[in-house]
Formats: C-alpha cells, sequence, structure tokens
C-alpha cells in the first residue's frame, strides 16, 4: 500500500512539475489531454475520431466559443497574429495538401501544437517539426481576455 501511494504522489509530482506541454495551462490541457490519442476520421468531430479542424472545434465548444467547420474557414475568423506572439489557445494553420490551408491546430505553448494527425490521431506536435515548419501558414486568435482566461487558469 505504502508504495502504491508513493507510486502517486511520484507520478503527481512529475506530472505537476512541468514535465506536461502545459504547466500553466488548466483547463485547456485538461480538454486537450482527455483526447490525446483518439483515432483520425476524416469528417470526424467526436470522441470516437476528429479530423483536423473537428478537433479544434470540439476543444472551443468546451469554452463556448464556436467555430466554423473546415480549417480553411477557421483561418478566416478572428485576428491574425505573428508566429513570434502566439499564445496557449492561439489556433495554427498548416498547407499540408500544397492547395492553401487543409491543416489546424491549437497552440498549447513552448513551441507546440495539438492537433488531429491523419497518421497518429489527436497529437502534440512541435511547429518546429520540419514537416509542419516548411507548411505553416498563419494563425489566428479566436478569444478574448475572459475566455482565454478561462482557458489556461485553474
Amino acid at each position: 500500500m505504502k508504495k502504491a501511494v508513493l507510486s502517486i504522489l511520484a507520478g503527481m509530482t512529475i506530472f505537476a512539475g512541468g514535465t506536461s506541454a502545459f504547466a500553466s495551462q488548466a483547463k485547456l490541457k485538461e480538454s486537450v489531454n482527455a483526447v490525446v490519442g483518439t483515432p483520425y476520421k476524416y469528417g470526424g468531430t467526436t470522441t470516437k475520431g476528429f479530423d483536423c479542424s473537428g478537433f479544434v472545434r470540439y476543444i472551443f465548444n468546451k469554452f463556448d466559443v464556436s467555430l466554423p467547420r473546415t480549417s480553411k474557414s477557421q483561418a478566416a475568423v478572428g485576428e491574425k497574429v505573428a508566429k513570434s506572439d502566439l499564445r496557449e489557445g492561439d489556433l495554427v494553420f498548416f498547407n499540408t495538401s500544397g492547395k492553401g490551408i487543409s491543416h489546424a491546430g491549437v497552440y498549447v505553448g513552448g513551441g507546440k501544437f495539438a492537433h488531429s494527425s491523419s497518421s497518429k490521431g489527436v497529437t502534440i506536435s512541435k511547429l518546429s517539426d520540419s514537416y509542419y515548419k516548411k507548411r505553416y501558414v498563419t494563425a489566428r486568435r479566436v478569444v478574448g481576455k475572459k475566455t482565454y482566461a478561462k482557458m489556461v487558469k485553474a
């Protein structure tokens, strides 16, 4: 029993210590972590399977933020944000098809973003990964201060 308690406490300490991509975020972290590993499904919008824009909509619906269905239309809302000014909860967009914006994710801080990858399902990747770095197009901020505070504060 004592070993089990110590193991649990050690795990909690490691998680709280910031090894997560979301050390400073509670609500956004919880929402994303709850679905990491969910399989990719074209047109998917539920925990049975997500495509990229379905995943983004699912996360933002948790904060009462309504977004359009496709990544291309999501990239047209909110205010444009420079890559150097990204903050947790900003949307990031990529051209993965060679035909304009075709992939979306949620910036989670530390140069990382959460998204539904067609090969890995819901996962967290680095913006600096060569694949995404070459295909990055733009970022948008779609939440105001009040919603942002709900997303990133415990």
